[in-house]
């Protein structure tokens, strides 16, 4: 791991006030967007969630973050980094930050954060995978020491944000909201970080407003104009497009599939595709002896590896690409996207589609009438996901399983599944790292500590898995450990561990003013962004 000193071209996030003129000359403008969902918290450290973290990102600054252009990682707090052994690498702090409350940026605040980042509650272990502890050096040096080496440690800390110690201590919110339970601490509705953008008003479900942050260190290389933001959360597809169509919105994170034809055709807007690094599947109970609401009583079908399959064949994926998706979706058999290393074409391949096969297996397994079994999904985080869902339920249907479908919002969906009260669930998962341990510690890891199997909501459990895992946690041979991951994405398809759908192809949808790169982990790059 080499030092560097390369300024990032930082993200942002922005709303609305009068015209002005910028500190780089140019008229500052507002910019208003909008989505499906509302983020889940302002607690930079208690749910991982991808809208969520890429709105924390504008408020709050990481060591270091993704250039948009390359994905390589580069400098924003640090100025730079050197390895000083495999298991110890050294962090020099940028000089001249402060905090949007004038405070300066130290040392401690870092190793706070850090630690917390590492804290029970918090849900962001996954990132900290591999941290033995975090050391002050000096006022502008901080050493992270590691269990063992660690070829993903940058990539991990572009989701690690920090916070003041001294504001969080101040307003008792040293420890990360816990995000299973309904209990709140100060940081989960208020924020104060380094970051581009302050918090001025977040209405949960309504409106989250942002303005430039005066103490931003980057404000002076950063080519947008924007000085506001306000996000607007808009469930429903139909209004969510109407409020582009008339200008209500400059910006829409998600268009449904639906609305784009028109929006395309209209001279007003432009709209950019690109493939996320995200894969949407079902995760399946393999836990309880007997499932909640099921017919079937003292034993739980779902952990017959042949019932599993049996879902997986029954599940037409090329209608749900046609009709549900209108084509914007990728079907694919593995539970991570191209772009993330351990993928390849074979663990892309999936099982055929075939409701015979599907009830063979199910006679197999002893269960040739089918069962009855919970099915929950989001409505709102998703592209069409609540659609989604009910193809699936009637396509199950068609082989004499019986899904009771119910979807929920975000907010309370994920803190729900995570309580594992889900007998089969849908979760669309990103790779912010883009390497596939992430997915697999994550998702396929028995449940531990240091965010093993922190979203494994099935509590799957396999010894070759964790070995596997375990393995590529510290192992530095490229060509072994890529051949470890993609080893372990074959299990997970072997095994029938979830049920692979597809990777969502994200359009995003916009006035014809406004600048913005596409990025494969569906985020705004701020800094980038301008209202012309």
């Amino acid at each position: 791991m080499k030092t560097t000193s390369t300024l990032l071209r930082t993200p942002v996030a922005l709303a609305a006030i009068g015209l002005m003129v910028c500190a780089s000359g140019t008229l500052a403008a507002t910019f208003k967007w909008s989505s499906a969902s509302d983020i889940p918290t302002l607690d930079i450290h208690s749910q991982n969630n991808a809208l969520g973290n890429g709105i924390h990102a504008s408020i709050y600054d990481s060591l270091v973050y993704y250039n948009s252009k390359t994905f390589k990682a580069e400098p924003r707090l640090a100025s730079g980094w050197k390895e000083m052994s495999p298991t110890q690498v050294r962090f020099t702090l940028r000089s001249g930050v402060k905090f949007s409350d004038g405070s300066e940026l130290s040392a401690d605040d870092v190793v706070f954060s850090l630690q917390r980042a590492m804290a029970k509650t918090s849900n962001f272990q996954v990132y900290t995978q591999g941290f033995k502890s975090v050391n002050k050096v000096d006022a502008r040096t901080v050493d992270i020491m590691l269990t063992g080496p660690n070829p993903v440690l940058l990539n991990q800390l572009t989701e690690l944000r920090i916070m003041s110690k001294a504001w969080a201590e101040k307003n008792k919110s040293v420890e990360p909201k816990d995000g299973r339970t309904k209990d709140e601490t100060f940081a989960h509705r208020n924020a104060m970080g380094s970051g581009p953008f302050m918090l001025k008003e977040w209405q949960p479900d309504q409106k989250l407003v942002l303005v430039r942050n005066p103490h931003w260190w980057g404000a002076k290389d950063a080519p947008t104009n924007v000085t506001d933001i306000v996000y607007t959360p808009i469930k429903n597809e139909a209004t969510r497009a109407a409020a582009l169509l008339s200008g209500e919105v400059d910006f829409v994170l998600d268009p449904s599939p639906q609305d784009l034809p028109r929006m395309r055709n209209n001279a007003n807007l432009k709209v950019i595709d690109g493939v996320e690094n995200r894969t949407v599947f079902l995760g399946m109970d393999q836990y309880r002896d007997e499932l909640p609401g099921s017919n079937i009583k003292g034993k739980n079908p779902l952990k017959d590896v042949r019932v599993r399959k049996a879902l997986y064949q029954a599940i037409d994926m090329d209608a749900i690409h046609r009709v549900t998706m209108r084509g914007l979706s990728q079907n694919t058999g593995a539970l991570v996207a191209p772009q993330v290393t351990g993928w390849t074409e074979g663990v892309h391949k999936r099982f055929p589609y075939s409701q015979d096969d599907a009830r063979k297996l199910l006679t197999e397994a002893g269960y040739p009438q089918g069962f009855e079994v919970d099915f929950a999904c989001p409505n709102n985080r998703y592209i069409n996901d609540e659609e989604i869902c009910q193809a699936i339920t009637a396509m199950w249907a068609k082989v004499g399983v019986k899904a009771k479908l119910r979807t929920l919002p975000l907010v309370t969906y994920f803190p729900m599944i995570q309580r594992y009260e889900a007998s089969i669930g849908m979760l669309g998962w990103g790779v912010p790292t883009f390497d596939a341990l992430y997915s697999l510690q994550s998702l396929t890891r028995t449940v531990g500590a240091g965010g093993d199997g922190n979203y494994n909501i099935g509590r799957y459990s396999n010894p070759r898995m964790d070995y596997l895992v375990d393995r590529v946690k510290t192992e530095t041979d490229l060509l072994v450990r890529n051949r470890m991951l993609t080893e372990a994405l074959q299990l997970q398809n072997d095994t029938v561990a979830h049920i692979p759908l597809h990777n969502q192809v994200i359009p995003w949808a916009m006035k014809k003013n406004i600048e913005v790169v596409h990025r494969a982990d569906n985020r705004l790059d701020w800094a980038l962004l301008k209202v012309n």
